[in-house]
């Protein structure tokens, strides 16, 4: 499986719009001497990162693939790799036209594109892996230009051939258009071009073969993985440690607050605290998480897809919102409408698509909002012989949607609540349990998108918990109960 990996990784640089795995490699400053790290055991921890990264990837993502992606015309870097290019084909070119023709460049090439349809075999095609050894031999090539006696084009025809045998149906067409090209070295560049699109296609077959096994072994492995980066670096964990530093202290100030305002209590029950609870909390946090500050090793992973349930639930809230406001203000008048919070949603989506990119301007979408939902109110209330909105009345419902932006919010702080209440119900549920906890009041209007989000954060918080669950556990037990005497992750999880 580590060689089938390693097929894939050579693509990594498309799979981390973040940048290089070693980006993300756990070092921070510590109060403490650093553990000096040697530049082998740094390349060690980056590679298991980089397995573990693109195993997960492959596993839990169903659409995940290699794209061929090329440099912009126009860019800086297109501009240079196009004129690089363009000088070895006419060099190469020149070399072909002299008379007799100098063949060491292009047999240079031939050897280059031996290797790689060799690369495309599967274990045991040895006849031919044969023929292309045999006839893409590169002494025998170079014995034949000394007489002035290489058949070049013989040889790019066998080469057209052999790729036509071994590519994916999608690239028949790339193979016609191969045989119809006569310049010999337009031909060797365009069947560069080709191969380079059929190792996209390997790896992505090879991605789609592996995907069944990795969801069957991703949890051993990813654990196996992340411990390996431990013990290379043993600051791996410090952020994780500091995530979960945070939810205990937060617990323990619910507690204490609890505690003050039943004078009864026992003040022995301050420090109880659940650890399921604790991680729950924490996990909770990842929902407003601010991703300009480095998410916990652990969650690195999941980091892209907790930040598109979180702006998700983001517009979520905002849709809430505006539909509780108008039902509030005008709810009386069209309670009998049927399906009008739907009305209402549907005018709501298109206006907030994109309101987590920095250019997205809230307060101006929301005004539009404001616009169109008088504007629907009131022909709502004109067909059914109803008096419309005053301008006042208008004016204050463009107004209370306009605020919703604004910190403590009433409005927004109650939504905000409810949406955490049923996401922390949602935590609480045994992970084989398939069945949604009650949807709170308000956010009836959101609810077929809030379940399908709740359901992808709690895959990932449940899978999560399955492989991190002994590290989290030393973790706690080394915060909680500090006398406890320390090992390594435990083999078993705690479950929900």
């Amino acid at each position: 499986m580590k060689q089938r990996i390693s097929l894939c990784v050579e693509h990594h640089q498309q799979l981390y719009p973040w940048g290089s795995p070693c980006a993300l490699l756990p070092f921070r400053k510590s109060a403490s001497p650093p553990k000096v790290i040697t530049f082998d055991e740094l390349m060690a921890a980056a590679k298991n990162l980089t397995d573990l990264t693109l195993a997960h990837e492959i596993a839990v993502n169903a659409n995940f693939c290699i794209k061929h992606e090329d440099f912009p015309q126009n860019s800086f870097a297109g501009t240079v790799k196009q004129i690089v290019h363009k000088a070895f084909w006419d060099h190469l070119e020149s070399e072909l036209n002299e008379d007799p023709p100098e063949y060491e460049h292009a047999i240079k090439l031939f050897e280059e594109i031996k290797e790689i349809l060799l690369s495309f075999l599967t274990p045991g095609a040895n006849r031919i892996q044969n023929q292309i050894c045999e006839v893409l031999d590169t002494d025998l090539i170079r014995q034949q230009a000394e007489h002035n006696a290489v058949d070049i084009h013989g040889l790019a025809n066998y080469i057209i051939n052999t790729m036509g045998k071994l590519c994916a149906p999608i690239r028949d067409n790339d193979i016609k258009q191969l045989k119809a090209t006569d310049n010999i070295v337009e031909l060797l560049r365009q069947i560069f071009r080709v191969l380079d699109l059929m190792k996209v296609d390997m790896a992505n077959y090879t991605i789609q073969n592996l995907r069944p096994y990795l969801q069957r072994n991703l949890v051993d492995y990813e654990r196996t993985k992340f411990q390996e980066i431990l013990e290379e670096t043993p600051s791996a964990l410090d952020l994780t440690t500091e995530w979960i530093k945070e939810s205990i202290e937060d617990e323990l100030s619910s507690i204490s607050d609890e505690s003050s305002s039943s004078p009864g209590a026992d003040s022995s029950s301050k420090r109880i605290i659940s650890p399921t609870l604790v991680l729950n909390n924490g996990y909770l946090k990842l929902l407003q998480w601010d991703y300009r500050k480095t998410i916990p090793e652990t969650l690195i992973t999941d980091e892209v897809r907790l930040q598109e349930l979180r702006e998700k639930l983001n517009q979520l809230k905002i849709i809430a919102c505006v539909c509780l406001i108008t039902n509030n203000m005008v709810g009386a008048a069209i309670v009998d409408v049927p399906d009008f919070a739907d009305q209402l949603k549907r005018i709501s989506v298109p206006l907030l698509e994109g309101m987590n990119k920095k250019t997205f301007d809230l307060k101006e979408a929301l005004n539009a909002i404001g616009v169109q939902i008088c504007s629907k109110v009131n022909r709502s209330l004109a067909e059914r012989g109803l008096p419309t909105l005053n301008e006042e009345m208008q004016s204050n419902l463009m107004g209370q949607i306009a605020h919703i932006v604004e910190d403590n919010n009433p409005v927004s702080s109650l939504i905000d609540k409810r949406i955490q209440f049923f996401m922390r119900s949602l935590l609480a549920l045994p992970s084989f349990q398939k069945c949604m906890p009650t949807m709170p009041g308000g956010l009836s209007v959101i609810q077929t998108e809030m379940e399908f989000v709740g359901s992808q954060y709690a895959s990932i918080v449940n899978f999560n918990k399955q492989v991190y669950g002994p590290f989290y556990a030393n973790i706690l037990r080394k915060l909680l109960f500090p006398e406890a005497p320390m090992g390594k992750a435990e083999t078993e999880t705690p479950t929900n």
